[in-house]
């Protein structure tokens, strides 16, 4: 039997070092169904995986999509709903980030269930990178056939705007870390 695969999720948070203290204040902000991307990278692995089990349970009894950022075979071990990745392979229930229409085929062909492309506006994660812009952002979200999630920059007003653009949905770091968001409604 082929595992069931989750409901795609239209609001994100991208978790990274610098949510801090913050990061399960964070996680109280997402409506139920939200997702979650797992990155964490800097951290030693033993850390990385005590921090994912904290967050693994808080998703189970939130009702979040929880993915690791990184391989399959991680993301499987540790009981992650997926992965988040650039891998070649199909995963079971995974994204992929992209930033051009060579990245979009290379996805497409990983099976990945979604895209998280970026960035559509400047971001503090990129500083001094520009952003995609509004025309080629949606030109893009024409060009693939999966579901785009838009990240880099992003605010709840943004996240209205990239639908309009032909984004399924949005995520971020900055805007569920208390800046601007209280709690979107489910």
């Amino acid at each position: 039997m082929k595992p069931r695969q989750p409901v795609l999720p239209q609001l994100w948070l991208m978790t990274d070092e610098r949510l801090g203290a913050s990061l399960f204040a964070a996680l109280r902000r997402l409506p139920r169904g939200s997702g979650v991307i797992f990155r964490h990278y800097s951290l030693p692995v033993g850390e990385r995986r005590r921090l994912f089990d904290m967050l693994l349970c808080h998703a189970k009894r939130r009702g979040l999509i929880l993915l690791l950022a990184g391989d399959e075979t991680m993301a499987r071990r540790w009981r992650a709903d997926g992965a988040h990745h650039r891998n070649p392979h199909a995963p079971r229930f995974g994204t992929s980030p992209v930033h051009d229409r060579k990245e979009i085929r290379a996805a497409e062909r990983s099976g990945a269930a979604a895209l998280l492309l970026s960035p559509l506006h400047p971001t503090r994660s990129h500083p001094g990178a520009p952003g995609l812009g509004r025309m080629r952002f949606a030109a893009l979200c024409r060009a693939t056939r999966l579901p785009v999630i838009a990240l880099g920059g992003m605010t709840a007003r943004r996240g209205k705007q990239a639908r309009l653009l032909g984004a399924h949905g949005w995520a971020a770091i900055d805007a569920w870390s208390g800046g601007g968001v209280r709690r979107i409604p489910g």
